[in-house]
């Protein structure tokens, strides 16, 4: 037995080795405007074949290191807010090249686009229009991607606002009637139409420097990973990643397709449904049995994907709830291959019977997942939501209101059980312990922490995407410190985490047509072991 582990651990060092051992390394260092080393930029490598790209930060010296990137042509440029430096491109690397550019950043312009969600709340002129806006399209995107990347005439904007209209439909017919379609229409062109004279720069407003945020020196030694999956009339909701290492992704709006990804090629492979009304794909997950299932959110279905025939199977459903619209959100399958969905109400499927049973004690649930003994644990996303768990033998519903109204959404439980679960509008991490009925709160720093996406990671710490903020926060549940990592793009918009076999947590981040999954190197990497 041991000589068999000791050759298990050899031929691990051997892979581990190997794969490091022939790949391409960039280093060098980033400095200011004032020849001093600047802390925090972004330098991304990205590949010019696979449109992969690995993005690191600088750190307090302002040196940067960019690892194990396979042999190739790439371009290597840098991405900081308000500064400009030119990009190195063609840069070809062979498999075991060791390579340093050193970049000098110029003072350039702070674009709209640039802000996180929280910055533009705050800076973003105020006038008939702007809440609508905010309550109703910051629901799934953002302003920066769709709205201050372009300038668009009264006409242009009418048009944009006519065709969300259309295609979100299903969320927005009731609570978006022509007024106050109209007002928005009007608020995006006094604030991007052409003749607009809100400053083009966001920084030339007094109040830009009290909504920017400074990360710490420990917060320099993450890694992003990132495939471009662009090419769909939707957006990139999640990534779930399967026992071959696959990642299958939900394309909501009117995507409607489940896509798997290889990241090994950075291959994407699209399932379309074979029809054109919204579907509103919002969550997909590989199975046991080789099938993925997923939501169409928009038509209250369940559906199944073969991704050997590429075969479409529906589960629609008829459950009536009253006062609200009957939805599928996220969904989940059991150890028996029965499809678990959150949504209005909680629901679960019995692929052999072909039936549906509704526990109406559950609607607007949202986060879902199971325990170590199959119970079936839920969030539901309101203000005064509760933390609900679903026995797996009876079926009894039991809930328990954390001490915080704080909407809760996603929740994750760790190895001992215990759940954790993010506070939308109350800025928190929860912890609940079932054993003894108690919930403990961990406020989260900044003006809006918004925790969305969250998971516990293989480190034992609770990670959390933050909507608001544009960042991926850390808590330690031993100490309650929190670090906040900087995030490569504006707009992340993350809505789920998922661990893969190697420990590494893959996200989406929608708007801007990407997947991909982070880690941590050096010290900070160590420290949360």
């Amino acid at each position: 037995m041991r000589s068999i582990s000791k050759l298990a651990a050899f031929l691990s060092f051997v892979i581990l080795f190997s794969s490091s051992a022939f790949a391409a390394t960039v280093t060098g260092t980033v400095k200011g405007p004032d020849a001093a080393p600047y802390e925090g930029a972004f330098v991304q490598a990205i590949n010019s074949k696979t449109k992969i790209s690995v993005s690191v930060l600088s750190d307090k010296q302002g040196r940067y290191r960019v690892e194990n990137l396979p042999a190739g042509d790439y371009q290597v440029r840098v991405r900081a807010v308000g500064f400009t430096t030119d990009p190195h491109s063609a840069v070809s690397l062979t498999a075991d090249q060791n390579i340093s550019f050193e970049f000098a950043l110029k003072q350039g312009t702070v674009r709209w686009s640039d802000l996180n969600l929280y910055q533009g709340k705050q800076l973003m002129p105020d006038g008939k229009g702007k809440e609508v806006l905010s309550t109703n399209c910051f629901i799934c995107h953002g302003f920066q991607t769709r709205m201050a990347a372009v300038r668009r005439d009264e006409d242009g904007w009418r048009d944009r606002v006519n065709y969300m209209r259309e295609a979100m439909a299903f969320q927005l017919s009731e609570r978006f009637n022509d007024e106050k379609a109209n007002q928005v229409i009007s608020y995006l062109n006094s604030v991007f139409g052409t003749d607009s004279t809100v400053p083009r720069s966001p920084a030339e407003l007094p109040a830009y420097k009290d909504t920017v945020r400074p990360f710490a020196d420990d917060a320099m030694n993450i890694v992003y990973v990132e495939y471009d999956v662009s090419g769909s009339k939707g957006l990139p909701w999640s990534a779930a990643p399967d026992k071959d290492g696959n990642l299958w992704i939900p394309f909501y709006g009117r995507g409607n397709e489940v896509a798997r990804l290889n990241p090994k090629t950075a291959e994407v492979t699209r399932f379309p449904l074979p029809f054109d009304e919204t579907a509103g794909v919002h969550s997909a997950v590989p199975a046991p049995d080789g099938m993925v299932y997923f939501t169409e959110f928009a038509l209250d279905k369940l559906a199944k994907l073969d991704p050997g025939t590429g075969k479409i199977t529906e589960f629609p459903d008829s459950v009536v709830v009253p006062g609200e619209r009957a939805d599928k959100h996220t969904v989940r399958v059991d150890a028996k291959g029965n499809l678990w969905s959150s949504g209005s109400p909680v629901s679960k499927f019995d692929q052999e019977t072909g039936k549906y049973t509704h526990f109406m004690e559950a609607p607007s649930s949202y986060g879902i997942t199971f325990d170590k003994d199959g119970n079936v644990w839920f969030c539901v996303l309101q203000k005064d939501g509760k933390i609900g768990r679903i026995d797996a033998k009876t079926e009894k519903v039991t809930q328990w209101s954390p001490p915080t109204q704080g909407t809760p959404q996603r929740l994750a439980l760790d190895s001992d059980g215990i759940v954790w679960f993010g506070e939308r509008t109350g800025n928190k991490i929860g912890r609940f312990d079932p054993k003894t009925e108690k919930f403990k709160e961990y406020p989260l720093p900044g003006p809006a922490a918004t925790p969305y996406a969250l998971i516990v990671g293989k480190d034992n710490g609770i990670w959390y995407a933050s909507t608001d903020q544009d960042l991926i926060g850390r808590l330690d549940p031993n100490t309650g410190k929190v670090i906040e990592y900087p995030f490569p793009h504006s707009e992340a918009m993350m809505r789920e985490f998922f661990l893969d076999a190697q420990g590494r947590i893959w996200f989406a981040t929608p708007t801007n047509n990407r997947v991909g999954y982070f880690y941590l190197t050096g010290a900070n990497e160590r420290a949360s072991k």
